[in-house]
């Protein structure tokens, strides 16, 4: 003889919570959320402005992410965003370039301030 496995088809969300709750799933919204990254190698999946439930079911923790806008980055282009004018302004100053071969030489190092100044004062 089989058991029986409670049906959630047909009950309200309130409903459904309280069964869940009854078979030891503990579910928690986590508000403010803003962003969540998933970094796979060369790459990561951004999701902005996601809802977020933490689902603890038998020791494990788990996390479900629901709706949002999603983009996929390259680790590279990651790098890029990450080089502040300012330090564009100082390697462009120290290493008698232009802004944009400042910029180019920063990206190229991964933001490295020095490395981007040997390397352009190497060129000349």
């Amino acid at each position: 003889m089989s058991k029986r496995i409670p049906v959630m088809k047909g009950l309200s969300g309130r409903e459904a919570l309280r069964l869940m709750q009854k078979m030891g799933v503990g579910i928690e919204e986590l508000n403010g959320v803003e962003k969540v990254e998933i970094k796979m190698g060369e790459k990561k999946i951004v999701i902005e402005n996601p809802k977020v439930a933490i689902i603890k079911l038998q020791g494990q923790t788990m996390y479900q992410i629901v709706g949002g806008e999603t983009k996929e980055v390259k680790v590279e282009e990651q790098k890029k965003e990450m080089v502040l004018e300012e330090d564009i302004r100082l390697v462009a100053e120290q290493a008698g370039v232009s802004l944009e071969e400042a910029k180019k030489a920063l990206e190229a190092v991964g933001g490295d301030l020095a490395q981007a100044i040997l390397s352009l004062k190497e060129k000349k």
